[in-house]
């Protein structure tokens, strides 16, 4: 499975808490669809720092239980910090491969995988699998991932622009699919699925000064594949502090995708 590349940092971890309340927005309807609700027997594959977990947490009640796992050792600790935190004891975290959780087959109500197709590359369907295995009969793999390509920042920023097309040209040449948004439903078709729903929606995002993207946090990941010079990120930052600063702040047009797929 592909590195991580997006460092964990504490602006990292408040992107990812505004993310999940976004998600659980405006996603409410499709929750309910895959059935994560009260009682809900939930597992959230690639869960990160935890901050969906978290919410989902919520959803469930202590009636349910929602199980977090994650490749990435640092991403299960903040997650569990997340849990112990908010006494959430209908929750936990573990480390695990996304196509080789070691959870047992067929215990969930709902499996979840929520940008996670895009960051590994030849994986893809091996990963929708084996969700396909973890879920019950009437069951649902809950998918959410990018068509990356067609973010837009308005009006442009240059640097931003040029951040953002290194970011992808550096998921490129690690065989990943920026686009894989846009084959969701196929994944799940192809691992036996009955598909409910395959939407898209575009996310406009204003951001606070001091916010970053997942470009700016693989930047390390970027300069040691070399993708960026230190040069490019003293550009690319020096940008960053000009539009915190600006009297106009850029809208970022973000293209999502949710897809559900029903086990028979």
């Amino acid at each position: 499975m592909a590195e991580y590349a997006l460092r964990l940092s504490d602006s990292e971890m408040a992107r990812y808490q505004t993310m999940a309340q976004q998600a659980r927005q405006a996603e409410a309807d499709l929750w309910e669809l895959a059935g994560i609700g009260a009682g809900a027997q939930v597992v959230d594959v690639g869960c990160g720092p935890g901050a969906v977990l978290a919410v989902m947490a919520g959803v469930v009640g202590p009636a349910g239980s929602i199980t977090g796992v994650d490749a990435d050792a640092d991403a299960i600790a903040r997650a569990t910090a997340v849990i112990d935190a908010g006494g959430l004891s209908q929750a936990s975290a573990r480390i695990g491969q996304a196509e080789a959780t070691g959870l047992p087959a067929g215990a969930y109500d709902v499996a979840m995988l929520r940008h996670v197709l895009a960051h590994n590359g030849g994986h893809e369907q091996a990963i929708v699998d084996h969700l396909a295995t973890l879920v019950r009969s009437g069951g649902c793999v809950y998918l959410v991932d990018v068509e990356a390509t067609m973010t837009r920042i308005r009006p442009p920023v240059p640097e931003l622009t040029e951040l953002r097309e290194r970011y992808f040209a550096f998921h490129t040449a690690q065989g990943n699919d920026m686009q894989v948004g846009l084959r969701l439903a196929e994944l799940l078709r192809t691992a036996g699925l009955d598909v409910l729903e395959h939407r898209g929606r575009i996310q406009m995002i204003t951001p606070q000064p001091g916010q970053r993207g997942p470009a700016w946090a693989a930047r390390e990941s970027m300069v040691a594949a070399g993708f960026a010079t230190t040069e490019d990120l003293l550009r690319w930052g020096k940008a960053y502090t000009e539009r915190d600063t600006g009297q106009c702040q850029p809208t970022y047009f973000l293209v999502r995708f949710v897809a559900i797929g029903r086990r028979r």
